[in-house]
């Protein structure tokens, strides 16, 4: 509910700070004190279209902030969690009206689009009169109204959801039609795809490996020549190994005959002969390593032509062919058991379909026998509201050829005002005062249910009687029983009800060189002396005081 509005430099408002509660609120004043001004400003806050000529004379901006106390479960919360703004106490927002008409919009403190503070605006609070935009005279809530007077919301989130599954169910049956159709279309070509790629059974990175491969043995080709002949030279017929043996052995066996001659030689000797057994050691270690089978480096290269070939084929990167041909295949059998699995996909899209209008038609006899209730409710209300004359009734059009995620059925509340005259829409048979009475009687019976926590009526009881005048003054209480109500009243029966009382006035400032709007609340014998100003007019009189008293009594 609102707790508190906050309004600065307003048109006429330079500083206002009014506080709510529960209950019935009715703000009271003399024509032209500012009321519309009051409205206006709140209406700002809530996401209203700005207007430069909004701020006060004088200055750069006006500013309007509506703090809200909101349920734990509130759907406004909703709106706030889409857009990461997390509200544990209380929620404000605020708007900012500039002279060069821009406005900015926090909710808060966080600046938010004006949009989303319209979203939130039309989720806390409800105004009825000049800003009609926001009540419930748009045909496209009433079923969600009737759903919410009968308590068939969950019958309507399973039909939304059997809706849901239905569309999705039909949307596999076309893909996997289109599939089908359009595989059995390239059947030939891709069986002839599929047995030449199972034949060639490329592997992913396959080219990469015989391509290395490749260069590698080409590159040994050309060295393993020279490595041949340097091993002949070492290890060959003319390799001096042996020479180099038998001179270390004679000139061993001589060794002693001069002793310390021949040593020298021998050592340098055996460091040759073991230079040389390394030397033939690495070369056959490098010709084994430069080994290469001429008819392997063949069939490397016939395989990556048959590779190749096929890349430019198919128009794919080689790397790509393995899963070319897995796709292919899976085409195929796509072809083999795509009349089985659309057969399948065609049972469950019925079944789904089914379960779909079974839902939708107990969901709209359900609306029916709720129609009847809230008709014979708001009936019951309109007529003490000089409405005694009309008629209100539930238009339900049940088509199931244009079913939605509704179900079948479209709701339109109607109304008749006078026998004999054809029924129609609400909005477009009844005139500004029955309208809005036809409004209070569907909030009182709705209360609650599919409402804004807080409603705001616009001197819904302009041109009626005192009779008239008090049976709503009586709903507005009633209704203010499960809501939070404000109104802006001229009717002294409506303002004898309240739980709170506030007046509008206006005040000279600057030796009457400019005036400014003042909202007070008011209780007790300055409560008594407005509502005498309401009945008796510019001089209130004992009389007024006293029947202001006896209304004051009545109500309470």
């Amino acid at each position: 509910m609102l707790v508190r509005l906050s309004i600065r430099d307003i048109v006429l408002i330079d500083k206002l700070d009014l506080e709510f509660a529960e209950g019935l609120a009715v703000l009271t004043g003399e024509t032209g004190a500012g009321k519309s001004i009051l409205l206006d400003a709140f209406a700002l806050a809530l996401g209203a279209r700005g207007d430069a000529g909004l701020v006060r004379q004088g200055t750069e901006q006006g500013q309007v902030t509506a703090v809200f106390d909101m349920p734990a479960r509130h759907p406004a919360r909703a709106v706030l969690k889409a857009q990461g703004i997390e509200v544990e106490d209380d929620l404000i927002l605020r708007r900012i009206q500039s002279v060069d008409g821009k406005t900015r919009a926090f909710v808060n403190d966080q600046p938010v689009s004006v949009q989303m503070l319209k979203s939130l605006g039309a989720a806390l609070v409800e105004i009825h009169g000049q800003h009609d935009d926001r009540a419930l005279v748009d045909a496209a809530t009433h079923r969600t109204l009737l759903d919410a007077y009968a308590g068939l919301e969950e019958a309507a989130a399973a039909v939304a959801q059997l809706w849901e599954a239905r569309r999705e169910a039909a949307q596999a049956v076309e893909r996997h039609r289109v599939e089908v159709e359009r595989a059995e279309r390239e059947a030939g070509y891709l069986r002839h795809a599929v047995e030449e790629l199972e034949k060639l059974r490329p592997e992913a990175g396959e080219e990469t490996v015989l391509a290395e491969r490749r260069t590698a043995m080409m590159q040994a080709e050309k060295i393993a020549g020279d490595l041949s002949d340097a091993y002949e030279v070492v290890a060959g017929n003319a390799s001096p190994v042996p020479g180099f043996a038998s001179a270390v052995r004679r000139l061993e066996r001589r060794a002693t005959q001069a002793p310390g001659l021949a040593d020298p030689a021998i050592k340098a000797l055996d460091i040759a002969l073991t230079a040389i057994e390394e030397a033939r050691a690495h070369l056959e270690s490098a010709l084994r390593a430069a080994n290469y089978d001429p008819a392997e480096l063949e069939r490397i290269e016939e395989r990556l032509f048959s590779l190749r070939a096929a890349a430019r084929k198919y128009n794919t990167p080689v790397d790509s062919l393995a899963a070319l041909a897995a796709r292919y295949a899976g085409d195929l059998a796509l072809i083999d058991a795509g009349a089985e699995q659309l057969a399948r996909l065609e049972k469950t899209a019925a079944e789904t379909e089914a379960r779909f209008r079974k839902s939708a038609s107990a969901l709209a006899e359900a609306r029916k026998k709720a129609a009847l209730k809230l008709d014979k409710a708001v009936n019951a209300e309109i007529k003490p509201l000089k409405l005694d004359r009309a008629v209100f009734s539930t238009a339900i059009a049940a088509d199931a050829e244009a079913a939605g995620p509704h179900g079948f059925d479209r709701v339109e509340f109607w109304v008749q005002t006078n026998p004999g005259t054809r029924p129609g829409p609400l909005m477009k048979v009844a005139s500004g005062g029955e309208l809005a009475r036809f409004l209070l009687a569907l909030k009182v019976v709705l209360a609650d249910k599919g409402s804004a926590p807080t409603l705001v009526f616009d001197e819904i009881d302009t041109g009626v009687g005192g009779a008239v005048a008090d049976a709503i003054g009586v709903r507005l209480a009633k209704l203010a029983t499960r809501v939070q109500a404000i109104a802006v009243t001229h009717a002294p029966q409506v303002a004898a009800r309240a739980d709170r009382h506030y007046v509008i006035a206006k005040d000279a400032l600057d030796k009457g060189r400019r005036v400014a709007t003042r909202v007070s609340e008011v209780a007790a014998e300055r409560r008594r002396e407005e509502i005498a100003r309401m009945l008796a007019g510019a001089e209130i009189t004992d009389e007024a005081r006293a029947a202001a008293e006896r209304l004051i009594k009545a109500a309470g």
